[in-house]
């Protein structure tokens, strides 16, 4: 099947005379997460997950993703299709294969509006380099892809003022003054939760994230939110009106933008796509940085942090109940990769307020926990018996927040070198956890505190040490982060990012623990104002796979205090033999 769909592409590129045609994971938005509609690079080479492109020339296809997805693709892709490993030794970027592969004055195709502007420009001129051209108009799977689901349009709804803390009308005051500084006429957005948030909407338009599919325009005197009017209720509608919003069609923002004439025109070309970006006259100015909101949605406010707490122990809960489930009936009763997140779905459904999964649960047993962003399908759905690892990457949308956990446990027995892997991917969790540093702090200079314990030993992992986390957004949210390799925001009081270090071992089992942190002021004085975190994440870490002999003094301390503290948040909601439970699986060590 994917051989003819290759076939059937190399005919429509000869047809248009395109020499090589690029396939992104991405929609008009640069999302993360797609709604089928976009999932075009899965269709054409059947490799699912998130992050990854395919370029395929009359001779050859490939396909380039990154590390968290190296044996997943493996297992996917047909042999027709190379495996590119992203960052390996030897292994060229995208634009370095154009610049090696394209024909001489060759044409690169792809579709415009979803490849970002950053990026289009530096494809445009790894072709340019060819002497070769770029061809950004169409979307050559069109006539393909027979069956391709229909453009999503899932009913706008209103996010109340208790749970997101800031009118509206508050929150566009707050950018135009933004605007303001930056002489700029108009803003133009395209990032869906930048949107939702500005708005105080969401919707159901892409998996896993409640946003509508939407752009906005806003200038000083008009906010002009582009939307399908069939999302729209009478309601909703009206708190346009009372917002002073004017809404427009989803698909008239291309010619709004096309009309734009000597503007200054503010918008993130990391974010905006390349064909927006080439639509807006030449007599425009263009300011480009990050979008205003996302700084702002990024530092929660009181009423946001008071929420996600709720939320967080909501959610403690039923990842409590589902590891007391698990260690009490694996071995002695039937379960697998999928019964097992499908029983913890049921848990947190059963908790007030939840709306939906905040990503597909991660359920990896054994050897799939290798895989770092596996997720389990009936074919590959593995029996869990009483032995090994199973590690359960998960979270929960809530009216109160966004959740985001990773646990791994011990179903049965597991070795010294389990124990001792577990031990340290443990202590560095909790390392960065107790991190206390001076404000001006970023994530890169935070990383280290997780890997500290991994690069002593000559190990590491191919992913970030944490993410920022949306408030019912996105569970992956810019600027905040914890990574080493690129510079990241500063740290921010309010800022919500997850602690993950893990170990993988190909063909043998992967270990990741995560906790939601909360940045927090702490003391100031002649040094300047110095920061700490505070954990939002109450489960216990598995101590059937610890080897306590491996911890430090401090590092014994830090499991005990965060195990007192799992106990003393959660315990009120269990009784019986789950509270007997409860209180072994947080005793001291």
């Amino acid at each position: 099947m994917i051989h003819e769909r290759l076939l059937a592409l190399r005919r429509v590129m000869e047809q248009k005379k395109a020499d090589m045609y690029l396939v992104p994971a991405s929609d008009f938005h640069e999302s993360e997460y797609v709604t089928d509609y976009f999932k075009a690079r899965e269709f054409l080479t059947g490799f699912t997950g998130s992050a990854g492109t395919a370029v395929i020339t009359a001779e050859e296809a490939g396909l380039w993703t990154d590390g968290r997805y190296f044996v997943q693709a493996k297992e996917q892709l047909p042999d027709e299709i190379r495996l590119y490993r992203m960052g390996e030794d030897e292994v060229p970027g995208i634009e370095e294969y154009v610049e090696k592969n394209l024909k001489e004055h060759g044409c690169l195709a792809f579709d415009g509006r979803v490849v970002n502007a950053v990026w289009g420009e530096k494809l445009k001129k790894a072709a340019e380099k060819r002497h070769g051209t770029i061809k950004t108009d169409e979307d050559m799977l069109d006539g393909i892809w027979k069956e391709r689901p229909a453009l999503s349009c899932e009913p706008v709804w209103i996010l109340d003022e208790a749970y997101s803390g800031k009118k509206t009308c508050d929150k566009l005051s707050e950018v135009r003054a933004k605007m303001k500084e930056k002489k700029a006429d108009v803003h133009l957005l395209t990032s869906l939760c930048d949107i939702a948030w500005l708005l105080n909407v969401r919707g159901g338009d892409i998996s896993y994230v409640p946003v509508p599919l939407s752009f906005l325009a806003l200038t000083e005197a008009e906010c002009i939110w582009f939307v399908q009017s069939g999302a729209l209720d009478d309601a909703v509608r009206g708190y346009a009106e009372e917002n002073h919003i004017t809404v427009r069609e989803y698909q008239e923002f291309y010619e709004y933008v096309k009309g734009l004439e000597e503007k200054t025109v503010l918008l993130d070309r990391s974010v905006v796509s390349f064909g927006i970006c080439s639509s807006i006259p030449d007599s425009c100015r263009i300011v480009d940085e990050p979008d205003v909101t996302a700084l702002m949605k990024a530092i929660k406010n009181e009423t946001e942090i008071t929420n996600i707490k709720r939320a967080h122990i909501r959610d403690a809960v039923a990842v409590c109940r589902f590891m007391y489930w698990l260690k009490t009936n694996a071995g002695s009763i039937p379960m697998t990769e999928l019964s097992a997140a499908q029983y913890l779905e049921r848990l947190r459904k059963e908790q007030e307020g939840f709306t939906g999964l905040s990503f597909e649960t991660i359920s990896a047993y054994k050897e799939h926990g290798a895989i770092v962003h596996y997720a389990p399908v009936p074919e590959t759905d593995a029996a869990i018996t009483g032995q090994g690892f199973l590690l359960v990457d998960s979270g929960g949308h809530y009216l109160e927040g966004t959740t985001d956990i990773t646990r791994t446990f011990a179903v049965g027995a597991v070795t010294g070198e389990m124990k001792a892997d577990y031990t340290m991917v443990c202590a560095a969790c909790l390392n960065l956890a107790a991190a206390r540093f001076l404000y001006g702090c970023t994530g890169k200079n935070l990383d280290f505190a997780a890997r500290e314990p991994f690069w002593e030993k000559g190990l590491d992992y191919k992913h970030g040490t944490g993410h920022g986390v949306g408030y019912l957004l996105s569970v992956h949210e810019r600027p905040n982060a914890f990574r080493w390799r690129k510079p990241e925001a500063v740290m921010e009081e309010g800022m919500v990012t997850t602690d993950e270090p893990g170990i993988y071992k190909e063909g043998k089992y992967g270990i990741r623990l995560e906790n939601e942190l909360l940045c927090k002021k702490g003391e100031k004085n002649e040094y300047g104002q110095f920061m700490y975190f505070e954990n939002l994440t109450f489960v216990p870490f598995d101590l059937d796979a610890i080897a306590a002999e491996k911890l430090t003094d401090t590092e014994r301390e830090r499991l005990n205090e965060y195990h007192a503290a799992v106990y003393s948040a959660v315990s009120p909601y269990f009784s019986g033999e789950e509270l007997v439970w409860l209180k072994d699986a947080t005793r001291n060590v």
